[in-house]
Formats: C-alpha cells, structure tokens, sequence
C-alpha cells in the first residue's frame, strides 16, 4: 500500500461521506482540514443548500466554516446522488443516522445508502461504516448487500472496514481530531490495517483496533449503555433522597470524592438519538439469542419515566403555593433540547413533559434560545426564543434542560411571571443564590417550604 496519508491529502484518493448531519458533517470537515477531496451525498436539498449558506451546522464550532470554505475550493461537492458518489470515489464513509421506531432497530437510511455505495463499488475500494449498530449488523446485512449489488467480494475485491462515530454534540470535530482514539476492526487483517492507517490521518490520539467487527459495534454501545444504566442509578437515587429529606446533590458530591464512585447526574428524562437508543439494540439483540437484559431494561423504563415523575413534582409545588384554576393556568416550560446547549430536540424529555401539562388541560409555552421552529410539538404550545414571551404571567416556570443560560436567571429574569414565583427546576442547573426566600424545588431536594 502506497503512503495513504500522500495520497489523500494530495487528492489522488477522492473520499465520498454519507449523511452529512449531526456526525457526516464533522467527519467531513475533518477530512477537508486534511486537505482531502470529498464528495457529500445526503438526501435532504435543505440541508445541502444550508451547507452551500454555511448555515448547515450552526452549534458545530468550525463545521459550517470548513465545508463551506470546502465548496469554495472545490475540495467538497455535493449531491444528493449515492451511486453516482460511489463511482467517483475510492473510500466510501457511511454516517447515516440509524434509529428506533416502537423500540425495534431501524436500519433503512443505513440499507439504503449501502445499496447506492454498491451500485457504484469498484475493485479496490474502501467502505467505513460509522453509524452505531446492533452487533453483527456490518456482517450480516451490510456485507451481502455490498456483494449481491457490486458482484465483488470482500477481502479479494474491496475493504470493510467498521470505524463508530464517538462525538458529543457541540464539539464533535474536536472529538474526532483530538478527544478519543478512533476504534476500528476490519472485515480481514487488510482491511484492518487500512483502517489502522486512514483512521491515523484524522485522530491525533491514535487508534485502538479491535478483533473483531461486531466487537467494536458492541464497544459503541457498551458506551451509552454504561451512561443510560448510571443516569437511572442517579434518578432512583434522587427519588429516594427526595422522600427522605436528603439532599440529593450534597450527598452526591461526597460519594464522587471518593474515587471509585462516579454518579452520574439526575433529570427530567434522558434525550437524543444515543443513550437511549443503544440500549434497545442491545436489548433487541438479547433476545434473538435467549437472553433478557434486566438491569437495561429497568434503567429504560426508569429513565422513560422520569418527565411525567418531575410533572408530578411540579404539580405537587404548584398546588401548594396557588389556588389554581388548570384550565386557565400557565406553564412556562425551559428548554426543548435533549441536553444543554444543542439544537437538537430529538427523543428530547421535554416533549413528554409538555404532553402531560396539556392532559392536565393546562395551557403550556416552551423556550429554548437554539431552537426557533418545531414540528413535533402541538400547535396549542407556544415555542419561542425570547424568554419573556415565555413566562409572562405563568403560574409555574418548569426547567426542563440544562441550557448554559438558565444558570444565570435571577429572579429579575422572572419579573413577569406570576408571584409568588413558582419553580422546578429538572436539572439543577438554576443558581439558588439568585433565587433566595423563592420556592425552587429541584429534582433530589425536599421541597421548600
């Protein structure tokens, strides 16, 4: 093999990424920042002409800057063509988001996409998959796929190679360049040793190789799951603590001094397309194989639970400070995103949480600074960025996710809610230095009185 690295960055090798979202897009600007030439196919026109605006990726610290600085190079083209993008290219990488719908593992966008990069394979390429998989998804439905469509064969005709994405939202080209070694297994030693090399180009912590490709898909998991089973720890924890009268968080702090305690926080219910999809392929995957996954699937239902046991908290703070009329009471609910500080609402905690206010027949508002337009919401639900709009003459102010700002409301930033100033706050993210002789009650505290 001649000098990889050379040829990339001299663009004798053309790279094609698909899926340009929450993790294509930082894979490709990784690779620009190498000097590579890439093509990026994805199916949505939105989402191509907002990379073309260098608007694609607006939480994404120097993502929107680099594909657009790509295109003007013509270092990156675009098109919504996948088997047009196999043929011009020589490594294929595959981000494309892979889901849950009713629990069971949705692998469309990832068949689909595997179907165009074979319609278009030539002997001698190189295929990544990136998405995190049910294990012995890559062999079992990625590889025949890519033979029955290409008429090649694996290990004599072309590399497979299983490279899971591990990024954060909010700094995930930083993730891939600097945070984490990559992982990478291979279908064959070759394809291995290619992982080893291309992978080396982007990690500046190196790269860590597994044996097997279904032992990396699982290490993927392994990852969130270990997140999802602590975060229902926490959440159990936290219930306990508020019934007795304990201070969740105080006693939380001591624990974590020691240095084999590491617990992990409370909330309002846990988001996006990661920690709580992952146990689900691997619960899904159990069962194929007679097994029931207990403990996953108790911190599931716990952590599912959790939006509608803080309503009730809410509920409970509310009915005691204020004669209510529900039908014509207000609340201001903080926070769409699935974590703080994205632009991404997806599984987001909040969405239960506003449905259980409006069963309740109250009229309900959210803010979030990030997110300006939502279709998943009802159309009752007012969604805005501008706070005051918010909370104007809400009987309750519900803090639903840890937004870096939220930390610094004081009750000035409240003075058009209704008084006596109600709050819950699910995630412990509002200073209650700010907030003294007001009735907060945060998840894992007894209530104040």
């Amino acid at each position: 093999m001649k000098n990889l690295e050379f040829l990339i960055r001299n663009q004798k090798l053309v790279l094609s990424v698909y899926g340009l979202g929450n993790v294509g897009g930082p894979i490709t600007a990784a690779w620009l920042r190498q000097g590579a030439k890439v093509i990026g196919v994805d199916i949505s026109t939105t989402l191509l002409s907002q990379i073309k605006a260098g608007l694609s990726h607006s939480k994404e610290p120097f993502v929107s800057n680099t594909l657009l600085k790509g295109l003007q190079k013509n270092n990156l083209s675009l098109t919504t063509n996948g088997v047009d993008a196999s043929r011009a290219s020589q490594i294929k990488i595959v981000t494309v988001p892979v889901d849950t719908i009713n629990n069971k593992v949705n692998l469309t966008s990832l068949i689909s996409a595997t179907t165009d990069i074979a319609r278009g394979l030539k002997k001698h390429d190189v295929v990544v998959i990136s998405p995190s998989l049910p294990p012995g998804t890559t062999e079992n439905l990625v590889l025949p796929i890519l033979e029955k469509h290409s008429k090649l064969r694996a290990k004599n005709d072309f590399h497979l190679i299983y490279n899971p994405e591990r990024i954060f939202e909010g700094r995930a080209l930083q993730d891939i360049e600097e945070h984490y070694p990559a992982i990478v297994a291979g279908i064959d030693e070759k394809s291995l040793k290619f992982g080893e090399s291309l992978l080396k180009i982007i990690s500046k912590k190196g790269v860590m190789t597994l044996s097997s490709i279904s032992t990396a898909e699982a290490e993927k998991l392994f990852e969130g799951v270990y997140r999802d089973v602590n975060i229902a720890l926490a959440n159990e924890l936290a219930i306990f603590s508020q019934k007795m009268n304990i201070d969740f968080w105080e006693a939380r702090k001591g624990a974590n001094s020691q240095p084999y305690c590491h617990l992990h926080y409370p909330g309002t219910g846990v988001g996006g397309l990661c920690i709580p999809i992952y146990p689900q392929f691997i619960i899904e995957s159990a069962k194929k194989v007679g097994q029931n996954m207990e403990i996953l699937e108790f911190a599931r239902r716990l952590n599912d639970s959790m939006p509608k046991e803080c309503v009730k908290n809410a509920l409970a703070l509310l009915t005691k400070h204020r004669k209510i009329s529900e039908k014509k009471s207000k609340i201001a609910i903080l926070g769409l995103g699935f974590r703080g500080d994205v632009a991404d609402s997806r599984l987001s905690p909040t969405y239960t949480v506003v449905d259980e206010f409006l069963k309740k027949g109250f009229v309900v508002s959210v803010h979030d600074p990030f997110i300006k337009n939502d279709t998943t919401l009802p159309s009752a639900v007012l969604l805005s960025d501008k706070l005051d709009e918010i909370i104007e003459n809400a009987d309750l102010i519900f803090v639903s996710t840890d937004h870096k700002m939220y930390s610094k409301l004081t009750k000035t930033s409240f003075s058009k809610a209704k008084k006596p100033l109600l709050v819950f706050d699910g995630r412990n993210i509002v200073n209650k230095n700010n907030f003294k002789n007001i009735a907060i009650q945060t998840i894992g505290m007894k209530q104040n009185d």
